[in-house]
């Protein structure tokens, strides 16, 4: 007899155990004891993450390099035994080949003991995962996507002294999608436990690792240096990080002195490595090339999506990695290889937005090709270099004999290529040349000398404006597609709107040379000079701060280093300096004697600026004392941004959501096997993602609707089982933890990016509250007139062409309130139709509070934030998560009711339904909304006329004739409502298709004279009948008499001839002799 537990009824509560009091009294004890220590470490803790290969699943200290691009087979077996569950045994179920494992940490606390206490406090890490769309919308349709997913505890594999002491993390698989090789994760608590916060890693795919015979990772690039000397970065200095913006899976950083070595990183340098690049080396010097010595240093370093490129002398190279998700492996490299062989290469130029479908590198000629520049192209990994202009040089159109061109940037949509070009005469020119057309226009004749600017924040350089002996010197350019501001560096800033007319910003100081120029796309910029400060504007203002070295640095440095940072040191080097999602990040070595290392630390802008602030005051008299009053210097209390779109709406991205599978552990704890149908779980949800791109829509506008139709009215009974311990496997899967979220709770804030399609608008509502005495003149307790001009918002919008913008303020006295109503419309002049991603007007809109850039800084435990300035960008076209699909439910229901019947084929096919052709069809598609949920239909009809292969079908068999349509509905011509071209290509399954009209004529016409034939035939038949037969009757008469008479005749001769025979011979024989007898036989 087996005995079983007793059954519970259906309950979301937690099967307990006797004992299990105990584990919620000592959850309670460590919540009240790590109250004081969670706030103390509130500011301090931070989150760790690692990638971990499947089979490594709970190693603690394992870790490896996204190296594998392909799913695995290794759940099928565990998903075999899940009886008893939604799962349908006959679907394959795959897993990615890779986990997150993640931890957190607090100084001076124990790791360990922190993940164990933060698991009884009921935390759960939460993990949100973005992927970025790939450069070439042609072969990858543009598409953004998040999957949000539960972290799932599970203890190590090692040794361990007792369950409890066991080393405890978190896992998540790591998914990856086709056309995408960048991800960040963004890690964040449940709200229970310990408090840490919210933290971004990039997890990107390295398609430049190979395996050896051992089946070992290496470098396809270079060899691994496994020390980082010190020496590396003495005599080195700075550099800047080149890479296509936000679409560069890799980073890499040259100029190591006299080594052909580079940093390399596939996380944005949350880790890296020291590569010694496995190139030749070689220098080819020549009357055409005057390179005057040579270098094994890297001097250029460009990394795009799937291609890296290096300078070393006069030579460059490229290595394409291999990524299966964008391309064919067949495009990666083996080795570096050498482009341009022929000619004298002096610079590399980064071009950051990608364009076209492509991505681009610059480089820039010497020797016999100066005035020269070649175009690098990538598309798919497949590089090309064109030399431009064709035919003649840029020198040509330029006063005096020679020319050179110091720097290059490339404007892809607009396909003009900016040139800062220095003649023989020393004279500096910014010149336009259109790849398109292939023209040259100057555009601006740069000025000799520094303009003076005495007192003045910016100078506009106009005719009468006085110069200083300072001369100018240009050293290169930058171009923000966004917002269409070109500056000019070098010992000056010169910025400008239109490429024609500039400001001179004069807080740079003309002592001081630009090195290089970084910028966010946000708004923000940041230059570095050659003596290593760190000068920060924001664009669109005039105002040039410098943060390294100043008093706000070495107070807050200074602070750093007392509180024993390990990010700060006495000894330090800057490397590099870079901007991640809007924050300004330093990459430093520190000199500390043991202790050398290359670090990543966040520059904090905003607490440097308000370290700087100065705090201006006065003294008033109050009764008989006086007493110190300070001044504001930002004029606004407090800002909040309130009626804004919903972010994920805004940027039009998907969402999906996937928690872990509940287990029957009494602590909650996951095994090898729960990850593993935790893994197979989400790759089945990315791959109804993926296979929802399909023409026929189904009856719920939900991908995951029918992984679960069949089971969903099982749900309570599956929990049922789990909560008596009966479920297979003591797993639990929730249906309602799979699905797409149409709706996110805490998508607050203003969003990162706006899509608009034709004639779209958003608004904004900004709310400003003042300090006490805004409302108030210095002379009158009343309200002042003038309330709009201290509380006052400006909106700038970079292409004025294209959009418009409204700004409705609202003084509310009474609440010291300015509310301001910001509506942005497209005027439908910018885009035009096509698919999605195509022909897509990138530009931004800026918000700014007149006043509060540089002096409105706010106060958070992540730091001072900079306030009353924002820039967003905007999109116009075609935005991606909309689709056209034929509503094929709908069009079946439509056609019963209007035809009173519904006639499917003989052999059904749910997946495709048939149509009877001889009834009325109106079919009826769905524009969806894959983000919004949101769905429109319009009607159209279909005829097979002439010349179309369905005119004329010829029945095969007994069955009336059957007919594939492939179709292709497009709304372009005909639809002016959207940027939009939606082609929608599918077969539609038709019976009982009637015979072409001629043919129908051809076999009436046949089938009539055949008839008419065959009565004639049988008329006429029946006429000369009697006749035939009496003539056949008389006929037959004859010639029986003919044969009757021959015969008669035949019979008499005979008989006659046989009488005389008989009388000649009857007397011999009778009286002969026996000779006789012998000769009349021999006769």
């Amino acid at each position: 007899m087996v005995s079983r537990p007793a059954m519970s009824p259906v309950s979301p509560v937690w099967p307990r155990k006797p004992n299990l009091w105990a584990f919620w009294v000592l959850r309670l004890v460590l919540l009240l004891s790590l109250k004081s220590w969670a706030e103390d470490a509130l500011q301090h803790c931070t989150w760790l993450l690692v990638l971990n290969k499947f089979e490594k699943v709970g190693l603690h200290l394992s870790k490896d390099r996204f190296q594998d691009h392909e799913p695995i087979d290794t759940v099928a077996k565990v998903f075999q035994k899940l009886t008893d569950s939604p799962i349908d045994p006959s679907e394959n179920y795959l897993s990615f080949p890779y986990y997150l494992q993640i931890n957190f940490s607090c100084p001076g606390q124990n790791i360990e003991e922190l993940a164990r206490k933060g698991h009884l406090m009921g935390m759960k890490p939460m993990v949100q995962i973005n992927y970025m769309y790939s450069v070439n919308f042609y072969r990858w349709e543009m598409e953004n996507v998040q999957i949000l997913m539960e972290a799932a505890p599970m203890r190590s594999t090692g040794y361990c002294p007792a369950e409890a002491m066991c080393v405890l993390n978190w896992y998540t698989p790591m998914p990856f999608k086709n056309g995408s090789v960048v991800s960040s994760v963004d890690i964040y608590t449940n709200g229970i436990g310990p408090f840490v916060s919210k933290k971004r890693f990039y997890v990107n795919m390295n398609g430049f690792l190979k395996r050896d015979a051992s089946g070992k990772s290496l470098f396809a690039i270079g060899y691994e240096s496994l020390v980082l000397k010190s020496s590396h970065f003495r005599l080195s200095k700075s550099r800047p990080l080149w890479y296509t913006v936000n679409h560069a899976p890799v980073f890499i950083l040259g100029g190591f002195y006299d080594e052909k070595s580079i940093l390399f990183s596939d996380s944005n340098f949350q880790d890296y490595v020291l590569l010694e690049l496995s190139i030749d080396s070689c220098w080819v010097g020549s009357f055409y090339c005057p390179i005057l010595g040579f270098s094994a240093t890297i001097h250029d370093a460009i990394a795009t999506e799937s291609t890296l490129f290096i300078r070393q002398n006069q030579l460059v190279y490229y290595f394409t990695g291999t990524y299966i998700t964008l391309f064919d492996k067949s495009h990666g490299s083996s080795r570096w290889v050498r482009v341009l062989p022929s000619e004298c290469i002096k610079r590399l130029c980064p071009v950051y937005a990608s364009g076209n479908g492509s991505e681009y590198v610059l480089a820039l000629t010497t020797g016999k090709n100066e005035g020269y520049i070649h175009i690098g192209t990538i598309t798919d990994g497949l590089v090309s270099f064109e030399m431009v202009p064709d035919g003649w040089s840029v020198c040509e159109k330029l006063p005096g004999k020679n020319c050179s061109i110091d720097w290059a940037t490339y404007i892809a949509d607009e396909r003009n290529l900016l040139l800062l070009v220095k003649i023989d005469s020393g004279q500096f020119y910014l010149v336009n040349f259109n790849t398109e057309f292939k023209t040259l226009n100057i555009l601006y004749k740069i000025p000799e000398f520094i303009p003076e600017a005495k007192e003045l924040d910016f100078l506009v350089l106009l005719d009468t404006v006085t110069y200083t002996n300072t001369p100018m010197t240009p050293k290169g350019l930058f171009f923000n597609t966004l917002n269409n501001m070109l500056y000019i560096w070098g010992n000056f800033i010169l910025q400008s709107y239109n490429r024609e007319e500039f400001i001179f910003l004069a807080d740079f100081p003309k002592e001081s040379t630009i090195k290089y120029m970084v910028n966010s796309f946000k708004g923000q910029m940041a230059v570095v000079t050659e003596n290593e400060e760190i000068w920060y504007f924001l664009e669109g203002g005039y105002d040039v701060y410098q943060v390294v070295p100043s008093q706000g640095w070495e107070t807050y440095h200074n602070l750093q280093k007392m509180q024993k940072s390990s990010f700060h040191s006495e000894d330090e080097s800057l490397v590099s300096l870079f901007f991640e999602d809007g924050k300004l990040f330093q990459l430093v070595y520190l000199f500390d004697v043991g202790k050398e290392r290359l670090v990543k630390r966040l520059l904090p802008v905003g607490t440097l600026m308000e370290y700087n602030l100065p705090k201006p005051f006065t003294v008033v008299n109050q009764g008989n004392y006086q007493a110190i009053s300070f001044t504001h210097t930002c004029p606004f209390k407090e800002i909040h941004l309130i009626d804004v779109p919903k972010k994920h709406h805004a940027s039009r991205t998907e969402s999906y959501v996937a928690l872990p599978p509940l287990v029957s552990e009494s602590l909650g704890f996951h095994n090898n096997n729960t990850l593993a149908v935790y893994q197979g779980l989400v790759y089945y949800l990315l791959w109804l993602h993926s296979k929802y791109d399909k023409p026929y829509a189904d009856p719920v506008h939900d991908p995951t609707w029918r992984w679960w139709q069949h089971k969903t009215k099982d749900k309570d009974y599956f929990f049922y089982l789990f909560s008596n311990r009966l479920a297979a496997e003591g797993i639990y899967i929730n249906m309602n933890a799979y699905q797409k979220l149409y709706n996110m709770s805490g998508d607050y804030g203003i969003p990162d990016l706006f899509f608009l399609d034709k004639g779209n608008w958003f608004t904004i509502t900004v709310v400003l509250l003042s300090h006490q005495d805004t409302f108030t003149s210095s002379d009158s307790q009343g309200p002042t007139i003038n309330v709009d001009k201290k509380l006052a918002i400006a909106v700038t919008i970079a292409d004025p062409e294209c959009l418009s913008v409204t700004v409705t303020q609202d003084v509310l006295l009474n609440r010291n309130a300015v509310i301001n109503k910001i509506k942005v419309i497209d005027k439908k002049r910018c885009s035009e139709q096509g698919m999605i991603g195509r022909n897509i007007k990138k530009t931004s809109m800026m918000l700014k509070v007149l006043g509060a850039p540089g002096n409105c800084i706010q106060r958070t435990y992540l730091g001072g934030i900079i306030q009353g300035f924002k820039v967003v960008p905007i999109f116009i076209g075609c935005p991606p998560g909309k689709r056209l699909a034929f509503d094929v439910s709908y069009t079946i229901m439509h056609s019963e009711e209007i035809n009173k019947h519904y006639f499917d084929c003989v052999i059904k096919d749910a997946e495709m339904p048939c149509f009877l052709f001889r009834d009325l069809f109106q079919p009826f598609f769905l524009v969806q909304d894959l983000v919004t949920g949101d769905s429109g239909s319009f009607l159209g009809r279909w005829l097979c006329l002439e010349n179309s292969p369905c005119y004329d079908i010829i029945p095969q068999s007994i069955y009336p004739p059957e007919f594939f349509f492939k179709l292709l509905v497009s709304n372009r011509g005909v639809d002016n409502s959207t940027y939009c071209d939606y082609k929608l290509t599918f077969i539609v399954h038709i019976h009982g298709l009637p015979l072409s009209s001629k043919r129908t004529s051809f076999i009436v016409m046949v089938s009539t004279s055949f008839f008419i034939a065959l009565v004639v035939f049988y008329i006429l038949f029946c006429l000369v009948w009697p006749h035939i037969v009496k003539a056949w009757v008389s006929l037959r008469w004859r010639i029986n008499n003919i044969m009757a008479s021959e015969s008669y005749y035949t019979y008499a001769s005979s008989t006659a001839g046989f009488s005389l025979q008989s009388h000649s011979f009857e007397g011999p024989s009778r009286a002969g002799s026996k000779e006789d007898n012998v000769q009349a036989k021999t006769a």
